[in-house]
């Protein structure tokens, strides 16, 4: 099984940009047209696609750091000897008080979760991993530039030092040292991101596979305090049982007058269901099995159902955005992008959901990552996706966008249109603007 990982942007993409801009003054970009159908841009706004772009050049101090399947040969090897050119990361707690960055987890499923923590540059928590019960948090601290990733496990056994998992185990560790086993709902982030790396970039993704409910709540810094939490609280819940009205659900980190926009097509039968069959990673029994399959269509599944994604499943390059497939113009969703992006709008499908997936914010703040919230999954970048990346790309909020963010008629409105348009509609990557030649005038008009 290919263990994939996932960070943004994509190597490839910022090799590109290299190549054909001089950082960090008069940036050009050649246009690359997308042989699919599947990477044609949606309209949106001007200042949304020179952030867009401002995106793709994020990370370029992080970019070339190496992720390696776990399975490869020499994996622990050529892991920790190239790290030594790219600063290896650091375990925590970070020793400056001033600097450190709360980063809390916290577990509102009705079992234990192991969560697990990969640094892949800066300071990282004083831990890689540890129990949490039902209804446990534990608050922990990075550092200001720290980047690495966040994901729970669930069915473990062991004691002590060890900790074998039926979803996100790392080796029968309880302390991870590398990317967990498929599938794994994620969280990552880039604290120090962005031009003199004042940005934040975070994300929930679902790019190599699902396996828990999450959250993740921004706690605001003194210099962040204006930024409305309806543009910030990313939710994907696609477990049946776990969907509640938000404003009783306690899961919820706003208020009325910044009213977060929410997916409306799901219910909970419905979630029971989203993920294909053959990407079960623990499909029940059918009627029939190995003499007359039935269909699948009346087998009742388990509540706690994960699920691959299309390239954890199979490994194939078309799938993983690998080998020939590597670009944006020649890796389409698959099926199960397509499903998942309508379970969870705001998380990344696959590997060049961009547009709809990346989170950018001023630096500075803390973090929540919560397993198993209550509410439902937000719809924020496609329906006030235009205000964030203003923020963004200004650091505040023009009065009539901040008006905008606090009309609770046009924000239901709008997410109830996106939710159901995103049923039939593919996800976008930045590829798409750079093949119709609308990156190339965000970066032009950038700087």
């Amino acid at each position: 099984m290919l263990f994939m990982q996932h960070t943004f942007p994509r190597l490839s993409d910022v090799s590109k940009l290299r190549s054909t801009l001089e950082y960090p003054h008069n940036h050009s970009c050649t246009s690359m047209m997308p042989t699919s159908t599947h990477h044609r841009a949606s309209p949106v706004g001007d200042k949304a696609l020179r952030v867009l772009a401002l995106a793709l050049l994020a990370q370029t101090s992080f970019a070339s750091t190496p992720d390696f399947p776990q399975t490869s040969p020499g994996f622990r090897r050529d892991f920790l000897h190239l790290n030594e050119h790219y600063n290896l990361p650091r375990q925590g707690p970070p020793e400056d008080w001033d600097g450190r960055i709360p980063l809390k987890v916290t577990n509102r499923c009705p079992d234990r979760v192991w969560p697990a923590i990969l640094t892949q540059h800066g300071v990282g928590p004083s831990t890689a991993g540890f129990q949490l019960n039902p209804d446990e948090s534990r608050n922990l601290w990075v550092g200001p530039t720290w980047q690495g990733r966040v994901w729970g496990r669930t069915n473990c056994t062991g004691s002590g030092d060890s900790a074998s998992c039926g979803t996100g185990d790392c080796f029968g560790k309880l302390q991870c040292e590398v990317a967990g086993k498929l599938p794994a709902t994620l969280a990552e982030f880039t604290l120090a991101g962005g031009i003199a790396n004042r940005q934040t970039f975070y994300d929930i993704s679902l790019v190599d596979g699902y396996n828990l409910p999450m959250a993740i709540h921004y706690i605001p810094a003194r210099n962040t305090t204006f930024i409305p939490p309806n543009l910030t609280n990313v939710v994907c819940i696609g477990t049946a049982g776990f969907l509640a009205d938000p404003s009783l659900s306690g899961d919820t980190y706003s208020n009325s007058t910044f009213p977060i926009p929410w997916e409306h097509q799901y219910s909970n039968d419905a979630l029971q269901d989203w993920c294909p069959w053959s990407l079960l990673a623990e499909p029940p029994n059918k009627p029939g099995d190995g003499i007359y399959p039935y269909p699948d269509d009346n087998i009742q599944r388990p509540i706690f159902s994960p699920c691959l994604s299309q390239c954890a499943a199979t490994g194939r390059d078309e799938d993983c955005c690998a080998g020939d497939h590597d670009q944006p113009d020649t890796c389409s969703p698959s099926r199960y992008s397509y499903v998942a992006k309508s379970v969870c709008p705001d998380a990344y499908s696959y590997a060049y959901d961009d547009q709809t997936s990346t989170f950018i914010i001023p630096s500075g703040g803390g973090w929540e990552v919560k397993f198993c919230p209550k509410g439902r999954s937000t719809n924020i970048l496609r329906t006030l996706g235009d205000q964030l990346f203003e923020i963004a790309e200004t650091g505040r909020l023009r009065p009539e966008s901040f008006d905008l963010v606090s009309n609770k008629t046009y924000i239901e409105k709008r997410s109830a249109e996106e939710s159901a348009a995103s049923l039939g509609r593919a996800p976008v990557s930045l590829g798409a603007l750079v093949g119709t030649g609308l990156l190339t005038l965000a970066l032009a008009g950038l700087w």
